[in-house]
């Protein structure tokens, strides 16, 4: 379904990013990823993108610094000749009551969250107009939507992305460029593998799947969404949550 593109993947060395990844490679795309501190890990993400034949390279880069975004740019279009597809995947959180809520809690949130979808996209859209095509996706949170106590930080941050997506869509569509975003609900990652089994018995009573996510969930929906199935899809929130936030 991605026979021949270019895909670039930032925090692609575990969890989500990584099953994003591995997806994408199997779907024929040649992947550019970056890791920020889980070098060992990425490495072996790409040493197993490599025994199976794929064109792909990893890159330490802090998505949330402008001018290192701008420069992975330069490296992966150097390398690739081109970038059909963007996924900012990029998150981490610091959850904490609003009343404890450091101003650091906020601005490392704010800025690795949201600030590194900007500078990626503001960069990739030069080599995307260019070509007049490409996909970008967003990966924003059904915490976004809905809220969450103790998540004031990442909750904004989740959903200035959706408020960026839709606004990208229409700026940039007339180019044959298209931007969405995808809100995963509870997906089984590292994060949520600290739960207590109570705690994890209470959030499957929440959702009417019965069930948490899993990683291959999301990157399933980024296949359809960097794929020309979605060619006249743009400007969407796809929710893949086990229909929590109905």
């Amino acid at each position: 379904m991605l026979e021949g593109k270019v895909a670039l993947v930032t925090g692609g060395s575990r969890g989500i990013g990584e099953a994003i990844v591995l997806a994408f490679a199997k779907a024929g795309a040649n992947v550019a990823f970056t890791y920020l501190s889980s070098e060992e890990k990425a490495e072996a993400v790409l040493q197993k993108l490599r025994a199976e034949g794929v064109e792909a390279e990893m890159y330490r880069s802090d998505a949330s610094v402008f001018a290192e975004s701008e420069t992975l740019t330069q490296k992966v279009v150097e390398r690739f000749g081109r970038i059909d597809i963007l996924v900012n995947n990029a998150g981490i959180t610091r959850d904490t009551l609003m009343l404890r809520m450091s101003e650091s809690q906020w601005d490392d949130v704010i800025n690795i969250n949201l600030k590194s979808v900007f500078n990626l996209t503001k960069h990739v859209l030069k080599p995307m107009m260019k070509q007049r095509s490409g996909s970008i996706i967003n990966l924003s949170s059904v915490v976004g939507v809905f809220g969450n106590a103790g998540q004031a930080n990442y909750a904004a941050s989740k959903a200035g992305i959706i408020g960026f997506t839709k606004s990208i869509a229409k700026e940039v569509g007339s180019r044959n460029i298209r931007c969405n975003a995808i809100a995963p609900g509870f997906i089984a990652t590292d994060m949520t593998h600290a739960l207590t089994e109570d705690q994890r018995k209470a959030y499957e009573d929440n959702i009417p799947l019965k069930k948490l996510g899993s990683p291959d969930d999301v990157s399933n929906a980024c296949i359809y969404l960097g794929s020309e199935m979605s060619s006249y899809v743009t400007g969407q929130v796809i929710s893949v949550c086990g229909g929590l936030n109905m």
